[in-house]
C-alpha cells in the first residue's frame, strides 16, 4: 500500500464519518409524520456510523507498525464488512415496505437473507484460513486467492435489490425511483473500482454518500407530501365552512323576507327583487376560494343590511365611513359580522340600534370596524354557536393571515376589529 492510496484513504473515511453522523443527527431531530421511514432512518444512519468507524479503525491499526494491532485490526475490518452488508438487508426491507409488502414475510427477503448468512459464514471462515484475505502476524493485510468470492453475495443481494426496484418501479414515484438507483449503483461501482484498485477503499465514502442522497431526496419528497396535504387540508376546512356559511346567510335573510310579507308586501317584493340581483351578482364570488376586493364585500354586506333595514326600518340605524378600501380579503368576511352586530344588537329591550362601518389603513395593512351599540356581545355565553365569527376569524387566518377580535364597547355593544395584512392590498 503506498502514501497516497492511505492519505486518500483517511480523507474518505473522515470525511464519510462527518457525513454518517450528520445523516444520523437529521434521521434523530427531523419531525416526521411516518414513524417508520424515521425510524428505519435512524437505525440505518447508525449502521453506517458504525461501519465507518470500524473502516476508520481498520486504517489507523495497519497504519501503525506494531504486531501487536493485528488482532484489533482483524476484528475492525470484521465488523466493518458485517455491518456493510447489514445495509443491504436494510434496503431490501425498505423496498419491499414501499412496495406495500411485509418484509418480515416476503419471499425475497428471505433470499436475500440467505444471502447475507453465506456472506456472514465466509467473513467467519475468512478468521481461520488465508484463502479469502489475512492479517499476517507483522500486522499487514493481504488478499487471498479467492478474495472475490468473499464480494459475491454482497453483489448477489444488490442484484436483488436492483431487481426488486425495476419490478416495482411503476409503484414508485419518481423521487424513489431515482434515490434507490443512486443507493444500489453508487456502492456497486465502488465495489467495482476496489476489486480493480487494490487498497483504495471507494466503497466506504460512495455507501455514505448514496445514503445521504437517498434520505436527502425521501426527507424532500416527503416534506412536499405533507406541505400538499396540508393545503388540501385547508383548502377543504376552507370549502366546508364557506358552505356552512350560505345556508347560514340565505337563512337569515329569508326569514326577514318572510316577516315582510306579513307586514308590507309592496316592501317584500322590493327586498326579494334587490336579493335576487344580489345573489346574481355575488354567486360567482362565493364560489370562489380567492381574495376579493373590499368593494365587493362592502356591497355583499350593504345589501345584506339593506334587507334588514327594511325589516327593521323604526330601529335599525346604519353608518359607513371608510375611504380605505385598495385592499382584498376573503369572502363572507364582512357581512357575518355586521349579519352577528344586528342579530345580537336587537335583542328585547333595545328599542334602537347603530351599526357603525368604518376603515383606516396604516403600514401595517387595513382595519375593518363594526360597532354595534345593542346589548353586549358574547360569544362564550350564547348557547347558539357563532358559526359567521368563527368561521371568518378562521378563513382570515388561512387565507391572507388575518385577525379578528371582539372586545366591549364602552357603554353597550360591541366592537369587532378586521385587520388584513398589506401584502392583501388591492393593486391600483
Amino acid at each position: 500500500m503506498t502514501g497516497w492510496i492511505d492519505i486518500i484513504n483517511f480523507a474518505m473515511s473522515f470525511a464519510g464519518l462527518s457525513l454518517a453522523l450528520l445523516g444520523l443527527m437529521l434521521a434523530c431531530t427531523i419531525q416526521s409524520r411516518d414513524k417508520w421511514t424515521r425510524n428505519y432512518f435512524m437505525i440505518f444512519f447508525s449502521i453506517i456510523t458504525v461501519y465507518v468507524a470500524f473502516s476508520l479503525i481498520s486504517q489507523i491499526t495497519f497504519a501503525l507498525p506494531y504486531e501487536q494491532l493485528a488482532p484489533v485490526s482483524r476484528l475492525a475490518l470484521f465488523l466493518e464488512s458485517l455491518c456493510s452488508s447489514v445495509l443491504l438487508l436494510l434496503l431490501t426491507a425498505h423496498l419491499l415496505h414501499l412496495l406495500g409488502s411485509d418484509w418480515r414475510k416476503s419471499t425475497l427477503f428471505r433470499i436475500a437473507f440467505a444471502i447475507w448468512l453465506i456472506y456472514a459464514a465466509l467473513l467467519i471462515f475468512t478468521q481461520f484460513t488465508r484463502v479469502i484475505y489475512f492479517i499476517s502476524p507483522d500486522n499487514v493485510y493481504w488478499r487471498g486467492p479467492f478474495y472475490p468470492a468473499l464480494l459475491l453475495p454482497p453483489l448477489a443481494i444488490m442484484l436483488l435489490n436492483l431487481m426488486l426496484l425495476i419490478t416495482g418501479w411503476r409503484h414508485l414515484v419518481p423521487t424513489y425511483r431515482i434515490s434507490f438507483a443512486v443507493y444500489i449503483l453508487i456502492p456497486a461501482i465502488s465495489m467495482v473500482i476496489q476489486i480493480y484498485f487494490y487498497g483504495l477503499l471507494m466503497i466506504v465514502l460512495g455507501t455514505v454518500l448514496a445514503a445521504l442522497v437517498m434520505f436527502a431526496s425521501i426527507l424532500n419528497y416527503q416534506a412536499e407530501q405533507q406541505i400538499r396535504q396540508s393545503e388540501q387540508i385547508m383548502q377543504q376546512k376552507i370549502d366546508i365552512q364557506l358552505l356552512q356559511m350560505r345556508p347560514h346567510f340565505i337563512y337569515n335573510t329569508l326569514m326577514s323576507i318572510y316577516y315582510l310579507c306579513d307586514e308590507d308586501t309592496k316592501k317584500a317584493k322590493s327586498v326579494i327583487h334587490d336579493f335576487t340581483t344580489y345573489l346574481q351578482k355575488n354567486f360567482r364570488a362565493l364560489s370562489l376560494n380567492s381574495l376579493i376586493s373590499f368593494d365587493e364585500e362592502l356591497e355583499h354586506a350593504s345589501a345584506y343590511l339593506a334587507v334588514e333595514k327594511a325589516r327593521y326600518e323604526d330601529s335599525l340605524f346604519i353608518s359607513f365611513d371608510t375611504p380605505c378600501t385598495l385592499f382584498r380579503l376573503p369572502p363572507l368576511t364582512l357581512q357575518p359580522i355586521v349579519e352577528n352586530a344586528v342579530k345580537h344588537g336587537l335583542e328585547p329591550g333595545i328599542s334602537e340600534l347603530h351599526i357603525y362601518v368604518r376603515t383606516h389603513t396604516d403600514d401595517k395593512g387595513s382595519y375593518i370596524t363594526v360597532e354595534n351599540d345593542g346589548s353586549d356581545f358574547e360569544p362564550a355565553n350564547d348557547n347558539e354557536p357563532h358559526i359567521g365569527i368563527e368561521n371568518t376569524r378562521q378563513r382570515l387566518e388561512m387565507m391572507c393571515g388575518g385577525t379578528l377580535t371582539v372586545t366591549p364597547r364602552d357603554g353597550g355593544g360591541a366592537v369587532v376589529t378586521i385587520f388584513v395584512p398589506r401584502s392583501c392590498k388591492k393593486p391600483l
